[in-house]
């Protein structure tokens, strides 16, 4: 009964009816109750943010029960001026209203061109001038597989190297490269990190372990991995809990796949149009990669992907990579708006300095509640990592004792009881990651109108992706409000919510578990 209790006219009708208070909980408790009684179990975002979004401009979104909320989240990295800015508007209806078609399959034409040219001037220097972009099905996993066949046409090989950590889509051939991978036919290596260094010691000699890893694999006769099709890497992972790769670390990776003849592609989906605080974030290592993969941004908040690659590389037959929907007009037009403004306005330079004001509060955050075990990013990608509380036996030296995001210095812990011991040349194994608590200080955020996403290996990274012409006042808001979520799940989650929490299960006879 609860799946046919409304036709489309009568979901429609309370839609109109929004601006009207008393009906707005209403409105908002409905359509919700109806989502879930008739979208897919697989809905993620719908299920921690109970939100209805009716309007929107800039980093705020107004829900169905009249609401505002200032969004972090930014369509996972999508709208990189905001919702609705007015030169991505402007594109739209200059499209509308001139009478193109909107749908051309992969036919030439003037808005088309007008998108390449405006991306050609922003690629690194070397790719540029011997470029071929492709497009794509209308997601970015659409242009991760065009570049696994890509490289395996050109190179006549299979493999893939793809690293711990990485998310790259969710169709087959980019899932087998991401983290989380359940038939893996991937060679894995590791990803650089302080906070969680595979080889236990963070830092620049962590980073260098993991490029001999790499080398180790590529050149051992015996390593079980022949000679692989391409490499791909995200310079920053954002599903894996925004670690943002060390330039040199990058730099390596490009000298031994050069070395080897093996395509280097980069996944700049999230990090590219000016997020990490260059335009794309292969810029900070002075790389230049063989394929980018790039969505999200560049359609201006529309479906679009493509993949840009040296030209020796292009030796597809005709058809051998197409998809129906490549030749998205309007994606193209505001696309195409939304590179040239942040170009045009520097806001890449406007990513790198408030990020970097971002992460200093945030540090300073996290010296205050140890629940943060570390805060990391470039530009406006920015994650900040829970972890558990002081274990018993813990003294409190082993808590916040350092600024956060630095090796050996926050959050260190044993495995229980006392501190665990350290081989000499590492560093103290962190704190276990919590996503009880992100998920709580997620909840938090969204009390109080600030919409964050989580992420990392466990989902215990709260993520923030504003627009990038988010405002001083609204970034000072952005911390405020996440600082008060913090302090209260801090405050829940100390010995004294402990205690409390203890109580009301005894009461309802749940046990102390």
């Amino acid at each position: 009964m609860a799946v046919t209790e409304t036709a489309s006219g009568e979901a429609m009708a309370e839609l109109a009816a929004v601006a009207e208070p008393s009906q707005a909980r209403s409105t908002h408790e409905g359509i919700l109750r109806r989502q879930s009684a008739r979208e897919s179990a697989a809905r993620t975002y719908a299920r921690a943010l109970p939100i209805v979004p009716v309007r929107a401009r800039g980093l705020t979104i107004e829900g169905a029960d009249g609401r505002r909320y200032l969004d972090c989240l930014s369509g996972a990295g999508t709208l990189a001026l905001g919702h609705n800015h007015p030169v991505v508007l402007e594109a739209i209806r200059k499209v509308l209203d001139s009478g193109a078609p909107l749908h051309v399959l992969d036919l030439a034409t003037p808005v088309k061109d007008a998108f390449i040219t405006e991306l050609f001037r922003t690629l690194p220097p070397g790719l540029a001038d011997h470029a071929r972009v492709q497009f794509c099905g209308p997601a970015g996993t659409d242009a991760v597989e065009a570049a696994f066949k890509l490289v395996r046409a050109a190179t006549g090989r299979n493999g893939i190297l793809a690293f711990a950590g990485a998310y790259h889509g969710m169709t087959s051939g980019a899932l087998e490269a991401s983290g989380d991978a359940l038939d893996v036919r991937v060679a894995r290596l590791p990803y650089p990190q302080d906070y969680r260094c595979p080889f236990g010691v963070g830092g620049p000699h962590g980073a260098e372990l993991a490029a001999r890893w790499t080398q180790s694999v590529l050149d051992d006769p015996k390593s079980g991995v022949p000679l692989p099709a391409g490499m791909i890497l995200e310079p920053v992972q954002g599903e894996g809990g925004v670690l943002p790769a060390p330039d040199e670390w990058m730099r390596r990776m490009r000298r031994i796949t050069a070395d080897r003849s093996v395509p280097l592609i980069v996944d700049e989906i999230q990090t590219g149009v000016g997020r990490t605080g260059a335009f794309w974030a292969v810029e900070h290592s002075g790389i230049t990669p063989d394929v980018m993969v790039l969505s999200k941004a560049i359609g201006g908040s529309l479906p679009l992907a493509v993949v840009v690659y040296r030209d020796d590389l292009d030796v597809w037959e005709p058809g051998a990579h197409a998809g129906t929907f490549r030749g998205n007009q309007l994606a193209m037009a505001a696309g195409m708006a939304t590179m040239a403004f942040v170009r045009e306005n520097d806001l890449t330079a406007r990513a790198a300095t408030l990020g970097a004001r971002m992460l200093q509060q945030l540090r300073s955050l996290a010296q205050e509640f140890p629940v943060i075990g570390d805060v990391r990013g470039r530009g406006l990608m920015i994650g900040v990592e829970m972890v558990g509380a002081e274990m018993e036996g813990e003294g409190e030296s082993a808590v916040g004792a350092g600024p956060a995001g630095l090796s050996g210095t926050v959050g260190w812990g044993g495995a229980g009881g006392a501190s665990a011991a350290v081989v000499p040349g590492t560093i103290p194994p962190p704190r276990p990651a919590s996503p009880e608590l992100a998920a709580a200080v997620q909840r938090e955020c969204l009390r109080r109108g600030l919409i964050v996403e989580l992420g990392g290996r466990h989902a215990s990274v709260i993520r923030l992706l504003p627009p990038l012409t988010i405002t001083d006042e609204q970034t000072t808001a952005v911390l405020d409000r996440l600082a008060d979520a913090v302090a209260a799940v801090a405050r829940s989650h100390g010995p004294d919510g402990k205690r409390q929490r203890q109580l009301r299960r005894r009461s309802q006879g749940e046990g102390t578990g």
